[in-house]
């Protein structure tokens, strides 16, 4: 994919930049570079499979086990049973 001239100014319009003229060629150089780079980086990574962790426990099964709440619950500022109390947040109409 190959930049404009054309591009290089819409870019820096919309990124409220002020290019001077001499310089519009510099930019487009270095655009063209990122975007060069950008498409190698992506040609290579579409060779490469990795399985995606997404969703996966991987570190231990999920088990319920009975814990004793009280020094956790003994650690709160306030406490009403066996919950935490705090300060309500929503109002009721």
């Amino acid at each position: 994919m190959r930049i404009t001239r054309e591009e290089v100014l819409k870019i820096a319009s919309i990124s409220k930049i002020e290019i001077q003229p001499d310089e519009i060629e510099e930019v487009l150089s270095h655009l063209q570079s990122v975007l060069d780079y950008a498409a190698r980086v992506s040609e290579v990574a579409a060779n490469i499979y990795e399985p995606s962790n997404k969703n996966l426990n991987i570190v231990r099964e999920d088990v319920v086990s009975k814990t004793d709440v009280e020094p956790i619950l003994s650690q709160a500022p306030e406490r009403e049973g066996n919950f935490f109390e705090v300060p309500s947040i929503l109002k009721n109409n």
